[in-house]
C-alpha cells in the first residue's frame, strides 16, 4: 500500500511541478486538509530527483547542445548563441538560489498557511491572467536578452513561497517581456534544471544527518519512477498546449482553488 502511496505523491510532484498551479502550494494544502504524510527530506528528494530527470529526458538535445557549446565545440553563430543561454540560465538562477538559502526556514513555517497559500495562489494566477492578455506574444527563444534572464530570475525568487509557482512566475514574466508562449514554456523547463539539482545537493548533508531508512528503499524508487514519468508527460503535455492555446486556463483553476480554499478555512474544515 505504502508503494502505491509513494506513486501518488510523485503523480502529485510530477504534474504540479511543471503546470504553472505551485507545486508546493499543492503540497502545503494537502498536509492541512488531507493530512498526508510526506514521507520526509530523503523522499521529497527522490521525487525531485524523479523531475529533473524528466526534464533532461525531454530536453536532451537542449541540453547536449548547451553542453557542446560550453566545452566551446560548437563554433560561429550556433555557438556563441547556446553559451549566451547559458550565461541566461546562471543569471537567472542566482535570485533563486539566494532566496532559498535566506528564506528556507520561513517556507517551512511561516509561509505555510493556507489562507496564505489561498492568497499567494489568486495574486500570481491574476498576474498569469495579465501576462497572457498583455504581453505582445512576438518574441522567440532567440531573442532572449541579459535583461530578460534578470527580470525572470527575479520572478523565479518568489517561487520560494507557496501557491507562487515556480514555472508560474517564470512564464509570467517571460510573458510581459513579449515571449511567445513555447519560448517562455522552454526557458522555464530549462531553467527548472540547476535549481532542482542544486536544492537537492543542498539536503543531502541533512539527509546524512538524518540517515536513511533502507527499508523504505521500495517507497522511495516509487516516488522517483512516478515523478519522472508523470513529470515526462506533463512537460511533453505543456510544450504541445503553449503551441496553440492560453495559459489563462490555469489562472482560473488557481482562482476556484483559492475559493475552495478559503471556503474550507471558514467552515473549520483545516
Amino acid at each position: 500500500m505504502e508503494i502505491f502511496y509513494a506513486a501518488f505523491l510523485g503523480f502529485v510532484q510530477g504534474a504540479t511541478e511543471f503546470l504553472p498551479v505551485s507545486s508546493s502550494g499543492h503540497l502545503v494544502l494537502a498536509q492541512e486538509f488531507f493530512n498526508i504524510n510526506l514521507g520526509g527530506l530523503a523522499f521529497d528528494v527522490s521525487l525531485h530527483i524523479g523531475t529533473l530527470l524528466a526534464i533532461l529526458v525531454y530536453f536532451r538535445d537542449d541540453f547536449y547542445s548547451l553542453g557542446r557549446a560550453f566545452f566551446f565545440l560548437d563554433k560561429g553563430e550556433k555557438g556563441d548563441t547556446q553559451r549566451r543561454q547559458i550565461v541566461y540560465i546562471v543569471i537567472a538562477t542566482i535570485p533563486a538560489v539566494i532566496a532559498g538559502v535566506l528564506l528556507e526556514d520561513a517556507a517551512a513555517t511561516t509561509f505555510r498557511s493556507p489562507l496564505l497559500v489561498a492568497f499567494t495562489l489568486s495574486a500570481a494566477g491574476f498576474l498569469l491572467w495579465l501576462g497572457e492578455k498583455e504581453g505582445a506574444k512576438d518574441r522567440g527563444y532567440e531573442s532572449m536578452r541579459l535583461r530578460d534572464a534578470v527580470i525572470i530570475g527575479l520572478a523565479q525568487a518568489f517561487a520560494i513561497i507557496p501557491g507562487v509557482s515556480r514555472s508560474g512566475s517564470t512564464m509570467t514574466a517571460a510573458l510581459f517581456l513579449g515571449l511567445k508562449r513555447p519560448a517562455c514554456a522552454l526557458f522555464s523547463f530549462l531553467l527548472s534544471a540547476p535549481i532542482i539539482f542544486g536544492a537537492g545537493i543542498y539536503k543531502i548533508p541533512q539527509i546524512l544527518k538524518q540517515g536513511v531508512d533502507g527499508r523504505q528503499s521500495l517507497f522511495y524508487l516509487s516516488g522517483f519512477i512516478s515523478s519522472a514519468l508523470f513529470g515526462y508527460l506533463f512537460i511533453a503535455f505543456l510544450m504541445r498546449f503553449v503551441r496553440t492555446r492560453s495559459l489563462s486556463v490555469f489562472a482560473y483553476y488557481r482562482f476556484i482553488l483559492s475559493g475552495v480554499v478559503v471556503i474550507a478555512v471558514v467552515l473549520g474544515y483545516q
